[in-house]
């Protein structure tokens, strides 16, 4: 059965994403007062959006995975509508979802920021 993650989960990945952003903003903030909380909200945001875009990555992938897995476009073509803009609407659903890149703008920046991560543990180590 397909189900979505449960209500619990999808906020967590929510507040993840959110506590990330703020803790960036922060950066500046602090940056005033003590590196330490620069260094410490820098990592949080940084922890925080590796798990983020991570979830987002697999969310989107999996939708264009059942889009692809159970023929969703011929699945749209094939059934009948109260009228042609519900049809129109659905299409643009399924086809925008299979065709988006924001997957892929997903793993970039999880990518990206999984380096960053190391880069900045391996500066801080290095006492840079």
């Amino acid at each position: 059965m397909i189900k979505p993650s449960p209500k619990p989960i999808r906020l967590l990945y929510f507040w993840i994403g959110l506590a990330a952003t703020v803790a960036y903003r922060l950066i500046i903030v602090f940056s005033f007062y003590s590196p330490i909380w620069v260094k410490i909200s820098w990592y949080v945001g940084t922890v925080g959006f590796i798990l983020y875009f991570w979830h987002r990555f697999k969310i989107q992938k999996k939708r264009a995975d059942l889009i692809e897995d159970h023929d969703l476009i011929n699945a749209v073509n094939a059934t009948k509508y109260k009228n042609d803009e519900q049809k129109q609407a659905m299409n643009y659903i399924v086809k925008t979802t299979l065709t988006s890149k924001a997957r892929w703008n997903s793993l970039i920046i999880f990518v990206l920021t999984i380096v960053a991560l190391v880069v900045g543990v391996v500066m801080d180590l290095a006492g840079m």
